[in-house]
């Protein structure tokens, strides 16, 4: 099982995230605190306080949708 935090801070961003998770054939869900959303379910990301960083947790492998967890990492913007 694999985890990362990332930020969504805008719509945009979120929709982004639903349609890249969209297009894994495996399981995947975002959570915040002890609330776990299927992360393919649009209206259940957007459920989310979008202004934390959220953990995604995942056990499959696929290069686009790691790149795009990459750059919503959470760890990218206290660096900037």
């Amino acid at each position: 099982m694999k985890q990362k935090r990332i930020f969504l801070p805008t719509i945009e961003d979120a929709k982004k995230f639903v349609e890249a998770a969209s297009k894994c054939d495996f399981d995947i869900d975002i959570f915040y605190n002890r609330i776990i959303i299927d992360a393919k379910s649009i209206l259940g990301v957007l459920s989310l306080d979008l202004t934390r960083v959220l953990t995604v947790e995942y056990n499959g492998e696929n290069e686009e949708f790691e790149a795009f967890l990459e750059k919503k990492s959470a760890s990218r913007r206290t660096a900037a």
